[in-house]
């Protein structure tokens, strides 16, 4: 019994020793960013009455979207991080998702309330935003079956190139020291490609 003991003991003391020689890992960055965008609505609708943001009703309405954020960092984006003729996953890691508050329209699309997930596909000249009902899943696994529309977007060239895939939700606003209109556009930025699209809230 105190053979068994001791040799426990010496283990024990040996392992100390060689887990104090090894060298401690650097702590590390994920290689790509996590980002939020959000535009805030100052009155909420309950039922068919919009009532005016107050901390009784949980506070204003919110238009949402969450993404995992690539960097190109001297990657070939369109045909290469972004693949043509594919549905892309429109970011990195967990899915897309957006998240309104509000009825709103997304270019001519009706978006009803509540939570949806993001794709992108470039065709040819063409890009669509893709709408799905799935929530909280990996960016791959989009089921197409609860797809529940696609946006045409606008493209243009960029001047400067953008590293990191950006999005901008940008109300408009004829006076930038007063409040927005509850519209604007969706604005898509990566490389040299900006993709863009008026979204509205449904009053």
């Amino acid at each position: 019994m105190l053979r068994l003991v001791g040799r426990a003991a010496a283990l024990a003391v040996l392992g100390s020793v060689v887990h104090a020689q090894q060298p401690k890992e650097t702590p590390r960055m994920a290689a790509s960013s996590f980002a939020t965008v959000e535009v805030h609505v100052n009155s909420r609708p309950i039922g068919n009455e919009w009532y005016a943001e107050d901390a009784g009703y949980t506070g204003p309405a919110r238009v949402a979207i969450s993404y995992g954020q690539p960097h190109a960092r001297g990657r070939k984006i369109v045909g290469g991080l972004i693949p043509n003729d594919t549905v892309w996953r429109f970011g990195a890691n967990d899915a897309t998702s957006l998240h309104t508050d509000l009825d709103l329209t997304i270019g001519p699309l009706a978006v009803p309330r509540g939570d949806y997930t993001l794709y992108l596909v470039h065709a040819g000249n063409n890009w669509d935003l893709i709408l799905n009902s799935q929530t909280a899943i990996w960016g791959t696994d989009r089921n197409p079956s609860k797809d529940i529309g696609r946006v045409r977007l606008t493209a243009r060239t960029l001047t400067d190139s953008e590293d990191a895939l950006s999005i901008y939700l940008t109300p408009n606003s004829t006076n930038p020291s007063r409040q927005a209109d509850p519209a604007g556009v969706l604005r898509i930025k990566w490389g040299t490609v900006e993709l863009s699209t008026p979204w509205k809230v449904k009053i």
